[in-house]
């Protein structure tokens, strides 16, 4: 293994693979070919552990593999979200959880509302996640609230817009 050491859940691999794309992905200063490389192993890794929790069939190690509390296609899902609005310019994008958050997205607002995401207007932002996640409470929380309690990572588009500009 190149990239992801010490693997041994589906958890451990997807909070590796998030440290990986900060630090690879060619909008955060990485190249292309690190990020397929990354992404290969990532692929190969994940069939490895998921098919090593299906294959074994006892109704205890089920119930685990079925209780973690992340999705694993809902992170492709969210991948292949953050890959089709990296490209607007002019705002801020933010990954709370399993949310993306935009910021100052108003000249992209058709294009958003188009893919999915929603506006809340008293965070003045737009805001997408899948259909797989249900809101339990009624209590509204800040957006520091939500950053503490989910973690949050800024994705930075300063490089594309630089790269366009030269």
């Amino acid at each position: 293994m190149t990239y992801f050491n010490n693997v041994s859940t589906l958890e451990e691999l997807r909070k590796q693979y998030k440290e990986l794309l900060k630090i690879h992905h060619p909008d955060n200063g990485g190249n292309v070919a690190q990020m397929q490389e990354v992404n290969t192993e990532y692929d190969g890794l994940f069939k490895q552990l998921k098919d090593s929790h299906d294959g074994n069939s006892t109704d205890s190690d089920k119930a685990s593999y079925d209780s973690m509390k992340y999705d694993f296609t809902e992170d492709a899902k969210l991948r292949e979200m953050l890959n089709k609005i990296i490209g607007f310019d002019g705002a801020t994008i933010e990954v709370i959880g399993n949310w993306i958050w935009r910021f100052d997205s108003y000249r992209h607002r058709k294009e958003l509302k188009e893919m999915g995401f929603k506006y809340a207007s008293k965070k003045k932002a737009w805001h997408w996640h899948s259909e797989a996640f249900r809101k339990r409470s009624h209590r509204a929380l800040s957006m520091d609230d939500i950053r503490s309690y989910y973690g949050s990572t800024e994705v930075r588009t300063e490089q594309r817009m630089l790269l366009r500009q030269a």
